[in-house]
């Protein structure tokens, strides 16, 4: 709900309040953020920092908006010229008291959560400069200490969780590779230093934005707290022309006074659909680039029987592509492997019942490919530098528009021809040789290639992947059903990945395959079912080679797969709690889910794992055991740890009984 009170505006959900008001001078102020209020309460309150930080006067925090006009003048002095006001959604309309630019403070609730926007106008003849737009400010009450939680790593070791003390400063999270990054992620949360799973206030906001892009908090003497994020890493700039119109990505925000429990509840629900998602097979760890049409099918027979629903062909496929050395940007059958085409393989996989997938990199090209050759004006570069290239490939420039075109030419193409069910969208390297023109319209494009391939396939499903989660965020995931946690599928280190992915996405988001032991990245010896309690968690895959597993374990995987399925709308739908680093709840309906892992011998020996959200005076049933358990006894006593060896797991299925 939001009320408009003159000059000042109160959003409010069912556990959050958030009061936007205009100072003497017109500035926006954030006044609240927290816990709801009433009109009244919210009148009572000092007018707070900034909404959208600029330069000029007595500022010397961080700038969400900095500008300079034609005359070198920089900054702006605000006025205000009136709101729009429809349903959920608010925009606060402001201009510079001199300039002709016109600025947009944008608010839209979507449940629990706030989004947040800006939109600048440039009414005048002459170009604005912008040298930082971001798309929002945040800024809780002031609080004695201050605590950032976020995840951080690099390639194969993704979404590792971190929390640590803030200290009095500016931290920057950025990523400047023209991806969401390895690195870390664009979502933070914030709380007093007190919070847990499931209790104490906690802050979060994600950037829907999967390029570059960089979040600055500044902590204060005495408790004060802002943050600014947007699109683009520092350094960079744009020219909004006269006419023109600039528009930023949404910057949303979660209150939870249930702890990051809470928060992470909030996001779920806000990022998450009713879709189950497909038991995939991918062809990748069991044939590399070696693949010919008959091992793809031996493979697929295999998978169909295991209960797989749809069956990717990976890399390799296409024109040239022996290695990672050529055919990038050829996208058809390679004549010498398929020499009729894809259709036979891809009729024959609809024949055992799967859905077709192939897996694409559209953005990229090998200098040893046809279109390379043929379009070299296409290759993103920059004069006079030399040409980067990564995994022995480059960029194509996707900021032009007729580059994009022929991408989603070619992927339509695809699709159609072949009937895919599915898409693996890859991006295997970062953006190198740009110019300022060059990051922003290429995200967009990107954005409209997918969006315009979905709305002419309704049916498909993509996965979003970058060498793994190196394209993770709220943007891709609008556009893509899943994505590609971590090419690392090592089921013990998979353990922390998962952890840090779920504080914000939901798990049928999170695709997670089921791959050989020993490893084919750590050579780590896992037994089955321990790999399959750890993928069962997200969107399950399997990528193992099949036709090296032997008939108890092609059995005992079948017999896993079927269990999935069965739990898959609890998984997919359901709440998720957190029972520590190796152990996750899902809870629907009248059904609660729990997995235990245990990865090795050297953790700590722990206590019972103690569920959450269960009715005390209700009784559940064991759905393996038939045993009946009384809601108040787990919840105080827990259930029991796999036994103390490595890679030991359990699944347990509780069914609230009427």
């Amino acid at each position: 709900m939001i009320v408009s009170a003159g000059r000042l505006w109160l959003l409010t959900t069912a556990s959050s309040g958030y009061v936007v008001r205009l100072d003497a001078d017109d500035t926006p102020r954030c006044a609240h953020w927290g816990p709801p209020l009433t009109l009244d309460q919210a009148r009572d309150l000092p007018p707070g920092a900034e909404e959208l930080p600029v330069e000029g006067g007595e500022r010397f925090g961080v700038p969400a908006l900095q500008l300079r006009y034609a005359d070198g003048v920089r900054g702006a002095e605000w006025r205000f010229l009136g709101e729009e006001l429809d349903g959920e959604r608010l925009v606060l309309r402001l201009a510079d008291r001199h300039y002709p630019l016109e600025i947009g403070l944008h608010y839209r609730l979507r449940g629990e959560v706030l989004e947040r926007h800006t939109t600048l106008v440039n009414h005048g003849d002459t170009p604005i400069t912008l040298l930082r737009c971001d798309s929002a400010a945040w800024s809780p009450p002031g609080r004695e200490a201050w605590r950032l939680t976020h995840v951080s790593g690099e390639w194969g070791g993704e979404f590792r969780l971190r929390r640590t003390p803030l200290p009095v400063a500016e931290t920057v999270l950025t990523s400047r590779r023209g991806h969401s990054g390895h690195e870390v992620n664009p979502w933070l949360m914030l709380d007093a230093g007190e919070a847990t799973e499931a209790h104490g206030e906690v802050w979060s906001t994600a950037l829907a934005w999967s390029g570059s892009w960089r979040m600055t908090v500044r902590r204060e003497h005495g408790g004060g707290l802002t943050w600014s994020g947007g699109h683009g890493h520092d350094g960079l700039t744009w020219r909004l022309e006269p006419g023109g119109r600039a528009e930023t990505p949404v910057f949303a925000g979660v209150y939870s006074p249930d702890g990051f429990g809470g928060a992470s509840h909030r996001w779920h629900d806000y990022l998450r659909d009713d879709r189950l998602r497909p038991v995939v097979y991918n062809s990748w760890e069991a044939t590399g680039f070696a693949i010919s049409p008959g091992q793809q099918l031996a493979l697929a027979e295999r998978a169909a029987a295991l209960g797989a629903e749809v069956f990717v062909v990976d890399d390799g496929w296409f024109a040239g592509r022996s290695s990672d050395r050529a055919g990038l940007g050829d996208w058809h059958a390679d004549p010498g492997r398929f020499p009729d085409g894809l259709e036979p393989l891809a009729d024959a996989v609809r024949a055992l019942g799967m859905g077709f997938g192939l897996w694409v990199e559209p953005e990229s090209v090998n200098p040893d490919s046809e279109l390379a050759r043929t379009r070299p004006e296409w290759i993103l570069g920059q004069p006079h530098r030399r040409a980067t290239q990564v995994r022995n490939q480059l960029l194509l420039d996707f900021s032009r528009d007729e580059v994009a075109e022929w991408a989603l030419g070619r992927l339509d193409h695809l699709v159609g021809r072949y009937g895919v069910a599915f898409l693996k969208w890859d991006m295997n390297r970062p953006v190198t040789e740009a110019g300022d023109d060059v990051w922003i319209p290429y995200i967009r494009n990107v954005y409209a290639v997918l969006d315009r391939l979905r709305a002419a396939h309704p049916g498909l499903l993509v996965e979003g992947c970058a060498s793994g989660g190196g394209r993770a965020d709220p943007g891709m995931l609008a556009r893509t059903d899943q994505i590609w946690t971590s090419d690392n599928t090592d089921a013990a280190q998979r353990l922390a990945i998962q952890h840090g992915y779920g504080h914000l996405y939901p798990a049928a988001t999170m695709g997670a395959w089921v791959t050989d032991s020993p490893n084919a990245q750590t050579a780590r010896i896992t037994p089955l079912a321990f790999r399959f309690h750890v993928a069962m968690a997200g969107a399950l895959g399997l990528g193992g080679d099949l036709l090296r597993w032997s008939e108890q374990e092609l059995a005992e995987a079948a017999g896993l797969v079927a269990r999935y399925k069965e739990i898959r709308p609890v998984i997919h739908r359901g709440r998720l709690d957190r029972l520590g680093e190796h152990a996750v709840q899902y809870s629907h309906e009248d059904r609660v889910v729990v997995l235990i892992r245990r990865p090795s011998t050297l953790l700590p020996a722990t206590a019972p794992v103690r569920p959450r959200g269960l009715e005390p005076g209700a009784a559940y049933r064991d759905e393996d055991t038939g045993a009946v358990h009384h809601g108040a006894v787990l919840l105080s006593h827990g259930l029991p740890q796999p036994l103390p060896f490595d890679a030991t797991s359990t699944l347990t299925r509780l069914r609230r009984l009427r």
